[in-house]
């Protein structure tokens, strides 16, 4: 997770807390034998789209609803607005797909497809996104044609989806992929740490009264982009969580993957979540970055260039990974 410009997570946008309801499949094309469908979530606040890809044959076989990280990142794992494509969350679902697995990937509200479904960022909490992802898994395990609905989550994906699986007893495994363990505000505070005295202050000091609930009037000018007012509300909710804590509460299996190059959220995240749950599977990847991609240094301009190559592949340990863990 990153809190920078082009990962901004305060660009998303409300969803009424009201249950949602899928309302349409609508065949794409085909994809190395698999079949691309476009699934539509109907809501209050508008449809937000997703893609269904069904591995070749008719047996009914288990399904990975995969979620995204921050930012305005679309089903495919690509930062709109930017130059950053890898195409990681597609590469995922493509692979899965040619071991017999079909994955529902969306855009979330907002972002590509589903921007109609934006509404006022002043309403946004982040108990949205859960509601979003319990309401996709609630679907799916409808759907006649899937063994089994497992959650995927990526980077803030991973804490979305935990909390997802607490609220449905359809959800019947979890993987966390590049997720943290820490809560966000210790993460934004971490982050900061290499900034000058003052603003570290001011931003634990802002931090202190988002966790306890309060908004901030006074935001100085330098730190208005990451706490503007219309954003605090989202923020006070978002502090909240603890990815430690909500994994423990899972009884269902889970496995954690984490690249040993990734320069956004660090090994000890995940072994923070691993020491949560100390009988999940889990497992450091060998240089595999934050976009699941092949890196085998930490260098940031060597880094960057495998978010801006759409046609590398992801790590296939990853894969095979998630694979075991599904079919096990």
């Amino acid at each position: 997770m990153r809190l920078s410009n082009k990962d901004d997570w305060c660009t998303v946008v409300f969803f009424d807390n009201m249950r949602t309801i899928a309302t349409i499949i609508l065949f794409l094309s085909v994809i190395f034998g698999a079949t691309a469908q476009e699934y539509i979530l109907s809501t209050p606040t508008g449809k937000i789209y997703g893609e269904l890809l069904m591995p070749e044959g008719d047996t009914p076989c288990p399904i990975v609803l995969i979620i995204a990280g921050s930012g305005p990142t679309n089903m495919d794992g690509n930062s709109l607005g930017t130059d950053y494509k890898s195409n990681s969350l597609r590469y995922l679902a493509e692979e899965l797909a040619k071991r017999g697995i079909a994955t529902l990937r969306y855009d979330k509200r907002g972002i590509g497809k589903s921007r109609e479904a934006q509404a006022s960022e002043e309403n946004l909490r982040f108990e949205h996104y859960i509601d979003d992802a319990a309401a996709w898994a609630d679907t799916l395990f409808k759907d006649g044609r899937f063994t089994k609905v497992i959650i995927a989550g990526h980077s803030e994906g991973s804490l979305i989806g935990m909390v997802a699986a607490q609220k449905s007893n359809n959800i019947k495994a979890f993987v966390s992929i590049a997720g943290c363990g820490s809560p966000a505000h210790q993460i934004i505070e971490e982050q900061m740490s290499k900034q000058p005295e003052q603003i570290r202050d001011e931003v634990a000091k802002i931090n202190k009264e988002l966790c306890e609930g309060r908004t901030v009037e006074n935001v100085p000018s330098y730190l208005a982009s990451l706490y503007r007012k219309s954003v605090q509300p989202y923020l006070i909710s978002w502090f909240r969580y603890d990815p430690s804590k909500e994994i423990a509460k899972l009884k269902i299996p889970v496995l954690i993957l984490q690249g040993d190059k990734d320069i956004q959220v660090g090994v000890k995240e995940a072994q923070k979540l691993y020491m949560a749950r100390i009988f999940s599977s889990f497992y450091i990847i060998e240089n595999m970055n934050h976009v699941l991609k092949d890196c085998d240094s930490d260098n940031t301009l060597m880094q960057l260039e495998t978010y801006k190559n759409p046609d590398l592949p992801i790590k296939s340990e990853l894969v095979e990974h998630i694979t075991r863990f599904i079919k096990q």
